[in-house]
């Protein structure tokens, strides 16, 4: 048991790491407002949240924003982007974890991608029309933009969950086997 605690630690570490430094590469998508940013951070999240639960993808999550918000800091001066990258990649793991450990299979796991990259999508949408946009409104004096929560922020994250999933998708078929023997949290 003590073992397994140290294991999920480091691989915790290991994994935020990573995350962090895939965190660095994202990119604009052309035809989207300049402030969204495409990266693939959240692959390290699904692996360690459906190796060791959610609770570790959670905390991937967190420190990966945590250490890019001490890195790099923000705008606003709060990290309200680390906000929103944190709740999206929550609202994207989470049904994931869930659905595949439901059913532990390729299928299985095409339909939690679906369901997550859905549940960012909408969850993401009403978070940004009542909190991140009209945050930013005020933390930095920008004009309402809640506007373009329909036109811009909807389908990018759909496109972003949709890209995320495609790339998972190619790891996980090469990891599948490895990922269910070495899940820590059976069934949950």
């Amino acid at each position: 048991m003590k073992n397994t605690k140290v294991k999920a630690m480091v691989s915790i570490g290991m994994l935020s790491s990573i995350a962090y430094l895939l965190m660095l590469l994202q990119f604009p998508l052309p035809g989207f407002p300049n402030f969204l940013f495409v990266d693939f951070s959240d692959i390290p999240v699904l692996i360690a949240a459906l190796v060791f639960g959610p609770a570790a993808g959670i905390l991937v999550e967190f420190f990966k924003n945590l250490l890019d918000f001490i890195m790099t800091g923000s705008q606003t001066g709060i990290p309200v982007g680390h906000i929103a990258n944190f709740l999206a990649g929550i609202t994207y793991i989470l049904p994931v974890y869930y659905i595949y450990n439901k059913l532990k299979t390729r299928k299985g796991m095409t339909m939690a991608l679906v369901a997550g990259t859905v549940t960012m999508a909408v969850i993401m949408s009403a978070l940004n029309y009542l909190f991140i946009l009209p945050a930013y409104t005020v933390l930095m004096g920008f004009p309402d933009m809640r506007n373009l929560v329909v036109p811009a922020i909807l389908p990018f994250n759909i496109l972003k969950g949709v890209m995320m999933s495609m790339i998972f998708m190619l790891v996980f078929v090469r990891m599948q086997a490895w990922l269910n023997k070495n899940t820590v949290i059976k069934g949950a």
